[in-house]
């Protein structure tokens, strides 16, 4: 059974003061707070994590600016982990232990012409779960590239 208090909200009526006979606590808790939580919880990981609330230029483009590349860096990390980080330790993260863990590390970058070299040193607690999402990302890129190069074959 569906839990709608919508009516009773309509209507003036507060969530902590619809009758018991009506609606049970524990489903209210379950289907409308805890969802309501984690939607909070994710409004502060980017505001925290991703620095959304530096809005400290003079221009009302340059913070505009700020809050965007905030918002795609929250879209990419939680398709980071929606992807490529599921079934490892950092399935469940959240953003500032994913940028932390994975993301922050000393490293050898080597570019060549046809590629570049990414040295991880042996004693990195998390380069397993590094390698798996760069071969998760790798198929990713793979299955993108077949499904761009079958919607240019059929619009020919």
């Amino acid at each position: 059974m569906d839990l709608d208090v919508t009516d009773d909200l309509v209507h003036g009526n507060h969530v902590t003061s619809l009758p018991t006979n009506k609606v049970l606590p524990g489903k209210l808790y379950k289907q409308k707070y805890c969802k309501r939580g984690e939607v909070e919880n994710r409004f502060k990981e980017q505001q925290l994590e991703l620095f959304s609330d530096r809005t400290s230029t003079h221009t009302f483009a340059g913070n505009q600016l700020r809050l965007w590349f905030s918002s795609i860096a929250y879209v990419l990390m939680n398709a980071l982990r929606q992807k490529c980080l599921t079934k490892t330790e950092l399935q469940n993260a959240t953003v500032g232990t994913i940028r932390s863990k994975l993301l922050k590390l000393g490293a050898l970058i080597t570019v060549s012409t046809r590629r570049i070299l990414i040295a991880i040193t042996n004693s990195c607690p998390y380069k397993h779960i590094f390698a798996t999402a760069h071969r998760r990302l790798k198929i990713l890129l793979i299955l993108l590239n077949l499904k761009l190069n079958f919607l240019l074959f059929i619009s020919n």
